[in-house]
């Protein structure tokens, strides 16, 4: 039986974790859960799992919850509860859990899954960010500590599984698809205009608040990409990406023989939390067949670099390496809650990226100290970026 700890257990991946571990009551157990302000949720998923630790974002969370918890009777001696930043980690490197499942949102995954590395734990890895702000970081200790990442992103977990059993020499490219977001065929001119609403409209997946804009500006493409140069050890110029409305094919590699392989499913993410979790074995999975008989077409294009230039940002900021894609991934933060917060058009989002990079002073990302430094550096910069644009437009 796999004891598993679960960071972001409120989110998107971690409700539909726990819907895979469900199905398998007797493979799987949850001894941890570190969840976010949904503290609803987090009564209903501590009452059936009945955890050993549970991780709030604040002590008032973690008293509010355990009240919800008295109130439906729950006997929470059974648990400790533990909050932030320290909590998170209580919880990754909990003495019980064998295999972590990394599904916090944003920057605030990487130091909780890190110091899961370093206690030896298995990882799934749903939060790509870790990767991207620290990738030599956390492929070295994972090497150090003899672990194998593995990616829950459904493009890299279709990469995981076109390479299994395969040469790793004989790669030639990656291909990660992209859905191309909402405004795929939105005139540049129309995109300024943009409301939140509209970004949020995912045409294909149901995803949180922050990967969903980050989707509408193909920022989320770009973090893969960084992400896929250090899950896989390829270089920058050896991953390629392609906009797949259909969302079916989940990504691609071409071996140097010119042989194309190509994982698909349907737009579940069950499938590729459950092969994180059940890997090296595959079980059976209670969702859909995919029907390829009722594909009408799939269809692919190149990604337009000037009409998302995120995109773009993304790769600039893997070649330039060290901490350039940890000041990325920080003011792309900052950007995104700007404009759900409507103190930005859509627009200004990679204005103020590339602002923040032309100005970042990059260094090695030798140490998590350095990362969290460049962090903090490019999130204050963006920040007042997004305050001034608020400013002049009042």
């Amino acid at each position: 039986m796999k004891a598993i700890s679960i960071l972001g257990s409120t989110g998107s991946i971690g409700t539909n974790a726990l819907r895979v571990t469900a199905s398998f009551p007797d493979a799987f157990r949850i001894v941890g859960l570190a969840g976010g302000r949904n503290l609803e949720r987090l009564a209903v998923q501590v009452a059936q799992t009945q955890p050993e630790i549970v991780s709030c974002l604040d002590e008032a969370g973690a008293g509010r919850l355990q009240e919800m918890l008295r109130a439906r009777g729950y006997p929470i001696h059974r648990t400790r509860f533990v909050c932030g930043e320290r909590g998170n980690i209580e919880v990754a490197c909990h003495s019980a859990a064998t295999l972590v499942l990394s599904a916090i949102s944003g920057a605030a995954g990487l130091v909780p899954t890190y110091r899961a590395l370093e206690a030896g734990k298995h990882i799934a890895l749903a939060n790509k960010e870790a990767l991207v702000m620290a990738g030599q970081l956390m492929m070295d200790k994972a090497r150090e500590r003899g672990i194998e990442i593995l990616p829950v992103d459904s493009e890299h977990n279709a990469i995981h599984q076109c390479l299994r059993g395969n040469n790793r020499k004989e790669v030639k490219r990656l291909i990660l698809t992209a859905s191309g977001g909402p405004f795929r065929e939105t005139p540049k001119a129309e995109l300024s205009r943009v409301t939140p609403q509209q970004a949020l409209n995912h045409p294909t997946w149901n995803m949180g608040r922050k990967i969903t804009i980050d989707s509408a500006t193909l920022m989320n493409k770009g973090l893969e990409v960084i992400e896929a140069r250090w899950l896989f050890d390829v270089s920058p110029q050896e991953i390629d990406v392609a906009v797949h409305p259909q969302s079916i094919v989940h990504s691609l590699v071409e071996f140097i023989d010119g042989s194309v392989l190509a994982q698909l499913g349907p737009t579940d993410m069950r499938i590729a939390i459950q092969y994180a979790l059940t890997y090296p074995e595959r079980w059976q999975c209670p969702v859909p067949s995919l029907d390829l008989n009722r594909l009408a077409s799939l269809e692919f294009h190149e990604p337009d670099f000037d009409r998302f230039p995120c995109l773009g940002l993304a790769y600039r900021a893997l070649r330039a390496g060290g901490t350039a894609p940890a000041a990325l991934n920080a003011a792309n933060e900052v950007a995104v809650q700007a404009f759900l917060e409507r103190m930005i058009p859509f627009g200004e989002i990679p204005h103020i990226i590339e602002s923040v990079l032309d100005r970042h002073p990059t260094r090695e990302a030798s140490s998590l100290e350095a990362v969290l430094e460049a962090d903090a550096g490019a999130r204050a910069q963006a920040r007042k970026l997004a305050e001034d644009i608020c400013a002049n437009a009042h």
